[in-house]
């Protein structure tokens, strides 16, 4: 029998840890981040910019997160963002509720250039998954392909579980889905300051 995680088995130090999100173009292989935010263990913002993804951003990704073609035409590309994100993220414990996806598409965005190897975006010391972590703590159970695993859960029915107040968060947007995570991660999990 598989037992959710307590509060215990999480734990961080505020000054080490960073919170990422990004709104992209898409969900397939092609798609590309068109805004991205980083914030400290503190909740100050390091990072908050849209950008360019060189490509046309389809209208239901447009539905989702409200970032249209015009508003990214003249914000810098992911290349021109590559040190900022390098020097944001150096040594610290990156935190993204599903950091499969956004690690993914960090690097498709990247990848598109030819000197990607000058612009390796990710220097953090490790990544930590908050969706998942959050899921053993929540402990939901499901079925999916012959075995048991826990349940995630989106980042807004998360906030909602523990209580959270997210009137004041833009969810679908990056900055706001950071600010939800760090409020996300001080109920779940053990920040410890320095």
């Amino acid at each position: 029998m598989n037992l959710p995680a307590n509060k215990n088995q999480f734990d961080l130090y505020r000054s080490e840890i960073v919170v990422l999100d990004t709104e992209t173009t898409g969900l397939d292989e092609y798609a590309r981040v068109c805004e991205i935010s980083i914030i400290d263990g503190y909740g100050n913002v390091l990072l908050d910019t849209l950008v360019n993804p060189e490509i046309k951003i389809p209208q239901e990704a447009i539905n989702i997160h409200n970032i249209t073609n015009d508003m990214v035409v003249n914000s810098p590309t992911i290349i021109d963002l590559g040190l900022k994100i390098q020097e944001a993220l150096a040594g610290k414990t990156l935190c993204i509720y599903n950091s499969g996806y956004d690690t993914r598409l960090l690097n498709q965005s990247f990848n598109v250039h030819l000197d990607f190897d000058k612009h390796c975006w990710n220097t953090a010391f490790d990544v930590c998954c908050i969706m998942q972590n959050y899921a053993e703590y929540y402990g939901e159970l499901q079925e999916r392909y012959g075995r048991t695993s826990y349940r995630w859960q989106r980042l807004t029915n998360a906030c909602a579980q523990q209580d959270i107040d997210t009137k004041n968060f833009t969810a679908h947007r990056a900055l706001g889905d950071c600010k939800m995570t760090l409020a996300l991660m001080n109920k779940f999990m053990n920040i410890y300051e320095d």
